[in-house]
Formats: C-alpha cells, sequence, structure tokens
C-alpha cells in the first residue's frame, strides 16, 4: 500500500583568451565557440551557450566492464580514445521519464563512469571557484547525471558544478563469494557504486583546477540516495581529504551486513533482491548452468538486470553494505558517531515537510481518479478522506526527518563536528486546479526542492502545476541558491536570517521557505512521540494503525523490524504487515489495473 524502498557562442576570440587554462578556440581540432581543456583523461571539449560552458561525458576511470564488472573503479589509461559526447552514458537501469532516461525496459550501458563539469565562461585567472559535486539520487537504483541542469546556479553564483554517473543497483552494490572470493584489496569491496563517487572525487581533485576551480574547496551535495550516499562519504576512511562540506537533502542512512546482501537460504527473510536470489533464479531459468566467478560475468548486463528486477521487491533491497572496507562494519549511523571516523566538515541536512506525498498522491488507497467523460484528458484526483491523508503523510513524513537529519547530526555532534546545520523545506505555492488540488495533494514532496537549486522546473508531467511561474517561486530559487552557494564558499550558509547551527539540546532548523515563512524553529518530535500520536487517533482502524507503524519503523533508515514486534507489548505482532499491504494492493490491481490513480 506504501512506498518501499529520483546557444549562444561568445562573440569574440578576445572574450575566451580570458577562459582559465583554455584555449581560444583555434587550437587544431578545437572547433570555433567550443573551449579545450587537458585532463588526466585527456583532451576535453566545452560547449559555451551564453556565460556558462559545459563539459560532458568525461571519463573519470576505465569502463567496469567485463572481468572489471564488480571491481573497484580503475582510473583511466592513457592515450584514452577520442571523448565524444554520446546520446546517453547513462548506467545500466529501467527506463524512466522521471530519471531521465525514457525508453522501454532495461537502458543505458556498463560503461557509464563519467562526468560532466559546468562552469562560468569567464573565469579571473587569479580566483579560484568553488566546487559543487552533485550525486543524483533514484533509490542507488536509477538515475543519469545528464538529468540535471546547473547552468543557472553556474551563472548565478559563480561556482562550478560536477555531476556523476555511478553504478547503480546490482552493478553498484554486491556481495557473492564468487565475485569477493579470489578478489583482494578494494576489490574485495561489496560497494563499487561508492567507490565510484570516491573515484571521480579523486579525478575533481587532480584536475579540478584546470577548469578553474579550487581543489580545496569541494561541497558534495545530493538528494535521497544523493544525501544517502553524502552520508556515506561522511563515514568511508577512502574519502578522506577529497571533499570540504557535505549537503544531504532528503537522505538517509541504511546499510545491510555482508551476511544479509549474500542471504544464503534466505537467512533474512526480509531481504529482496539479494545476490543468492538473483544467482538462484538465473540457475532456475537456465540463464546460468552454475555460480561461480568465471560464468557470472559472461551474463550481458542487461539479461542481469532483468532478472534482478523480476525478483520480489517488497521488502529490504541490500545495497550500501558494511564490509569494512569502504564503510564500517559497524553501520552508517554508529560510524557517524565516532570520533575517530569524522570528517569534521560543515554539514547540512535536511528534509521534505512532505516527503512521502510523492508516492502516496497518486495511490488509490488514499486517492479517486474520474476521467469524467474521456481518458484523453487527464484523471481528476480527489483525496478520499483528507484528515487521514493529512495525518498519515504527516507523521510518515516527520519520521523521515527525524531519522535522516536528526539523527545523523546528533551522531555527528557526539563525534565533534562543530558546523551542523538542520532545516525543513516547506514551500508549496503550486497551482490548484480542476484536475488536483496539488498543494494539498503534493505540497513540498520528496524531490520538490531540487529545482530551486538547479533552476531547472521539472517534476515530471505535473511540472507546470507544481513550479508555476511566480514571484514565490524566484524568491524560493533566490534563497536555495544563495544559501547552497554561501556554503560551498565559506562553510556558513548565504540566507537573509541567521541560521543555528543544530545541536541535540535544542534541536533548531529553519524551514526553507519564501515570505514569513522563512523561520527558525525547534524540533520535539522523535520516533516515539510520533507513534504515541498515531496510538492516539481516531482516523486510524487497527490494522492502519500497524501498517503506519510498521512503515514508520521500517522505510527510512536502517528498518527496526524487533521494534515493530514488540511495539506497544506487541500490539501489531500478529499482523504481518507486508502481507497484508500486498492484499490490499491486489484488490485494487484486480478492481482498477493498478495501484497508480495515473
Amino acid at each position: 500500500m506504501l512506498i518501499a524502498r529520483i546557444s549562444r557562442v561568445l562573440p569574440t576570440a578576445l572574450a575566451l583568451a580570458f577562459v582559465l587554462g583554455c584555449s581560444s578556440g583555434t587550437e587544431t581540432g578545437t572547433p570555433p565557440g567550443h573551449t579545450r581543456v587537458e585532463t588526466t583523461s585527456g583532451p576535453v571539449i566545452a560547449d559555451i551557450h551564453d556565460s556558462v560552458k559545459t563539459f560532458r561525458d568525461i571519463p573519470y576511470a576505465q569502463p567496469p566492464v567485463n572481468d572489471l564488472r564488480w571491481r573497484a573503479p580503475r582510473p583511466v589509461e592513457l592515450p584514452f580514445s577520442e571523448i565524444v559526447t554520446r546520446d546517453t552514458v547513462a548506467c545500466l537501469q529501467i527506463a524512466s521519464d522521471v530519471g531521465g532516461v525514457p525508453g522501454e525496459g532495461v537502458v543505458g550501458t556498463e560503461d557509464c563512469l563519467y562526468l560532466d563539469i559546468t562552469a562560468p565562461s569567464l573565469i579571473n585567472s587569479d580566483e579560484s571557484l568553488p566546487v559543487m559535486f552533485w550525486i543524483h539520487g533514484g533509490g542507488n537504483t536509477s538515475g543519469y547525471k545528464g538529468y540535471y541542469d546547473f547552468s543557472t546556479l553556474v551563472e548565478t553564483e559563480n561556482v562550478i558544478v560536477v555531476t556523476i554517473n555511478y553504478r547503480l543497483g546490482p552493478f553498484g552494490w554486491f556481495s557473492h563469494p564468487a565475485v569477493q572470493g579470489s578478489a583482494k584489496g578494494l576489490d574485495r569491496s561489496s560497494n563499487f557504486g561508492t567507490l565510484d563517487i570516491i573515484q571521480a572525487l579523486k579525478w575533481v581533485q587532480n584536475n579540478i583546477e584546470k577548469f578553474g576551480g579550487d581543489p580545496d574547496n569541494v561541497t558534495v551535495f545530493g538528494e535521497s540516495a544523493g544525501g544517502h550516499n553524502v552520508f556515506a562519504l561522511l563515514v568511508s576512511p577512502l574519502s578522506d581529504g577529497l571533499f570540504h562540506k557535505a549537503i544531504s537533502q532528503s537522505g538517509y542512512l541504511e546499510t545491510a551486513t555482508v551476511h544479509e546482501a549474500i542471504n544464503q537460504n534466505m537467512a533474512h527473510p526480509e531481504m529482496r533482491r539479494s545476490s543468492s536470489q538473483l544467482f538462484s533464479a538465473m540457475v532456475d531459468s537456465g540463464e546460468l548452468a552454475e555460480v561461480s566467478s568465471e560464468s557470472i560475468y559472461g551474463v550481458p548486463g542487461a539479461r542481469l538486470l532483468e532478472h534482478y528486477t523480476a525478483l520480489d521487491n517488497d521488502g529490504d533491497i541490500p545495497l550500501s553494505t558494511a564490509d569494512g572496507i569502504v564503510l564500517p562494519k559497524e553501520g552508517m549511523l554508529a560510524a557517524l558517531a565516532d570520533s575517530t571516523k569524522a570528517k569534521n566538515v560543515p554539514v547540512i541536512a535536511g528534509a521534505n515537510r512532505d516527503e512521502v506525498t510523492l508516492w502516496l498522491g497518486t495511490h488509490r488507497y488514499f486517492v479517486d481518479a474520474d476521467y469524467l467523460f474521456t481518458r484523453l484528458l487527464p484523471p481528476r484526483l480527489k483525496i478520499k478522506n483528507p484528515e487521514l491523508y493529512d495525518f498519515w503523510t504527516r507523521i510518515r513524513s516527520d519520521a523521515w526527518k527525524v531519522r535522516g537529519v536528526d539523527e545523523p547530526l546528533a551522531a555527528m555532534e557526539t563525534a565533534g563536528y562543530p558546523d551542523l546545520y538542520a532545516y525543513r523545506f516547506d514551500w508549496d505555492d503550486q497551482e490548484d486546479s480542476f484536475f488536483a488540488d496539488f498543494p494539498k495533494l503534493i505540497g513540498a514532496a520528496h524531490g520538490i526542492d531540487i529545482a530551486f537549486v538547479t533552476g531547472n522546473y521539472t517534476y515530471g508531467p505535473i511540472s507546470s502545476y507544481i513550479y508555476p511561474d511566480s514571484e514565490s517561486r524566484e524568491e524560493m530559487r533566490e534563497i536555495m541558491m544563495s544559501a547552497w552557494a554561501g556554503f560551498a564558499r565559506t562553510g556558513k550558509p548565504g540566507l537573509p536570517i541567521d541560521w543555528p547551527t543544530f545541536s541535540t539540546n535544542d534541536r533548531d532548523f529553519i524551514h526553507l521557505d519564501v515570505a514569513d515563512g522563512l523561520r527558525i524553529s525547534r524540533d520535539r518530535s522523535t520516533m516515539s512521540s510520533l507513534l504515541d500520536e498515531a496510538k492516539r487517533s481516531e482516523l486510524l482502524s487497527d490494522l492502519e494503525l500497524c501498517l503506519l507503524v510498521w512503515d514508520t519503523l521500517t522505510k527510512v533508515g536502517e528498518p527496526d523490524y524487533s521494534a515493530y514486534e514488540t511495539w506497544e507489548n506487541g500490539r501489531c505482532s500478529a499482523i504481518d504487515a507486508s502481507a497484508e499491504q500486498a492484499t490490499i494492493n491486489d484488490k485494487i490491481i484486480a478492481e482498477h489495473g493498478s495501484t497508480n490513480v495515473l
């Protein structure tokens, strides 16, 4: 029922001559209106549009193909073949218009370890600009660097933005004796996607000066799984010195053990898409005759991902793994609290006020769809029980902030981090429509905030309703860009009001919003207080109460199944929440064909 585990060429050569480290475009092989930079990956050429230039599809590691599929990334070997921009270098994933990889079925390629750099066209040779290193979201199973256009941020705030791909799903995070059994060094890790991100940061350290960037002022930032990966960088011993500030937008903490990720003989029944399940399914289908270190590398990547996707995903998907190599064995939350592992860099962490409406706002359990006279028009969406919907989404979204913001920041405070900042993104000045009351249905949903950092207002087919052209929208963009870029420059968020640092004593956080909505509050919510509020509510049936408790305890951060079993002296222990949700979904699908109103 609920969410489970997102040109105008500069006119003169004189102008180009002031671009730091770049040619005037007259160099052999460099077209007019372009600029060329020599890197450790070979020469790269940028397109210049108005006041920004973009270098696309720069390889930062060797292609992780064939026997490098489940291995740590290797530096690019020179001479590298000519670097060209292709239609897509997205990593293998299931097609999604929302994630910027349209199509059907499996799309992308295993040869995907590339990055883009967007910089101001004109850079004073005496200055080095702050570098902002974007890690895309998508649950670590989807996403693409090319979906994000940071040109407005670069032009407005005079920063350099790097966006990257990293391996996803079973190619990015995978544990099995046939993979790690004979491996040595970093190849014994389970966290290849995390290693990709670290390798890209190393590339930035070695090359960003040539683009006008300051290698001693790098800010990592990301949303959702990207925020999760920011936390992973904060605890990994392999990322020391590679970045200097961090921003987690709607991030979370969750790691599997190696034992859980392998899940031999279904020892952990809550785990889905483990390596043992995947290989067993491939043997059963005849795709593999046997599971061996030789046979598994011969399976085409697209076929492997098809089998992986076909597995039941109504449970935990093991991704980031506490392997004791890239990520500490004690898990991410405990590692964040360990002063011996602390990076001691300034950190911003936040969540959106209505995180889960992205998923629940289209679920038929909560929402009806009326196509009126024809299906040629969008359906008219109506919340069945507005009080129940508001309550459910608030409890779940507040729990996201507790587990994805307050708990990580409290852990870092324990470790001695001096400059910690918490926020909640509240902006919801959306356009009401005949087809839906978007402020109530969507509001400040998961991912809404990204557009105000990029200046690129996209949110799927409802973008024009979510981001209507208004003074409020532009004010929110200015606030977000100023805060993020100011933080990247100095470690202090640039806002018109003072943003207090976080401490567990007062838990101050800022509401990111416009006008009077931009204010400071003190958070008093805890997981216990939220569940107590759910217990007292008269809006919920007994079954709904247990389903809400289940999702609150297991869907963000480390899933706490034992807490569900023991909550209120076992009040919900007789209810198999996962099975009940499946039953509800099956009934809806039988009647409507899908749980999604769209």
